[in-house]
């Protein structure tokens, strides 16, 4: 007869899982205040050190800027062939979920490079590719760093794993080890944190995806990213009815914001997917439909322009222009003129001539 283990009730039983919990609960607990206290000092030390730490970011944006002229005289990359490029960066950063300033960070040191160095067409994907690593390396995670084999999956085994450690290397000797740049992103939470869009996460988002959008085009490569950030911030809180565009802003940001507004309308296809879903607020389709918005407006208040008639031209008589005077034979159709009629007694005579002429030449 089998028994079951009973408990005694002479023992009094505690059960180790309530202190594990407890535990836990305050260790979460500790770390959580010491989170808070942490961001507390860091937030009493920028606001004393802001002014220098402004002053640091716009002298080093000033010393990282690409020069869009001489990716001009590549040889072999064209400018069509960027946002071909961009696609794949923006694919594998949201395939590794790496920070937002990393994608930016690694599109500010791919075209550095190619400011500096001829790349060739062959070797454009694993520019971008060691760009990418070098940015997350510096700004990300550790665990969110991709692996050298995983780009290589990623490149279809275009690359050997030795060629992504050598460009890496060689990208970093042309940039002379100088990585850091201020990026749009980081010039955009200053913007937040100053201005009236704070804590704004739409807002936030909608200019993420401007900023990206201005990936894409050559206009934007040599543009300073703190007027990129004011201009995408301005930008985006007009099309979401925060506020209106005024004009308050000076004449970089303002010429910026003018050619933003241009670009909106043609999103890359991966782009559009990448803030069409819930977590990123969903502002490319809202863009979107802004836009169809606008060109209704547009269309109803310019009425459509009436076809044009042409004009005809009267009919060209023949008496218009100079020729040989004609005899008046009466009317005329169309094809040969018609001879006139000969009177009864002007065709007798005729018939009697004839009629002479033919017996003279018999006689002869």
């Amino acid at each position: 007869m089998a028994y079951h283990h009973q408990p005694c009730d002479s023992y009094f039983v505690e059960e180790a899982y309530p202190q594990r919990a407890t535990q836990e609960y305050l260790k979460m607990m500790g770390r959580r205040k010491q989170e808070a206290m942490a961001n507390e000092l860091s937030r009493q030390a920028c606001d004393a050190y802001m002014e220098d730490i402004v002053k640091h970011m716009q002298q080093m944006e000033d010393e990282t800027l690409p020069d869009v002229a001489s990716i001009d005289i590549q040889q072999e990359i064209q400018w069509f062939m960027r946002p071909y490029l961009i696609d794949f960066l923006i694919e594998a950063h949201a395939a590794f979920q790496l920070l937002p300033e990393t994608l930016f960070l690694a599109v500010n040191l791919l075209d550095r490079y190619c400011s500096r160095r001829v790349v060739y067409k062959r070797h454009y994907q694993l520019v971008g590719c060691a760009a990418l690593l070098i940015a997350a390396k510096y700004g990300d995670r550790k665990e969110r760093v991709p692996m050298i084999r995983e780009l290589k999956s990623m490149c279809c085994s275009l690359y050997d794993e030795d060629m992504f450690t050598q460009m890496e290397w060689h990208v970093l000797n042309t940039l002379e080890w100088t990585i850091g740049h201020p990026t749009v992103d980081t010039w955009l939470q200053l913007s937040l944190k100053d201005g009236s869009a704070y804590e704004d996460i739409e807002v936030e988002h909608m200019a993420w995806y401007i900023c990206e959008l201005a990936l894409y085009h050559k206009d934007f490569v040599s543009k300073k990213p703190s007027v990129m950030a004011c201009a995408s911030l301005a930008l985006a809180q007009g099309i979401l009815g925060r506020s209106e565009i005024t004009s308050d802003h000076d004449v970089e940001v303002s010429k910026t914001i003018l050619e933003l507004s241009h670009k909106l309308d043609r999103p890359s296809t991966v782009l559009f997917r990448k803030y069409a879903v819930p977590h990123m607020s969903r502002v490319s389709t809202t863009l979107d439909h802004f836009l169809q918005q606008q060109e209704a407006m547009n269309r109803q208040a310019t009425p459509p322009t009436p076809p044009c008639e042409l004009a005809q031209k009267p009919a060209m008589s023949i008496n218009a222009f100079p020729g040989t005077p004609q005899k008046p034979y009466g009317n005329m159709v169309n094809g040969y003129m018609t001879p006139p009629i000969t009177p009864e007694g002007e065709a007798s005579k005729i018939r009697r001539k004839e009629g002479e002429k033919k017996n003279l030449s018999h006689e002869q």
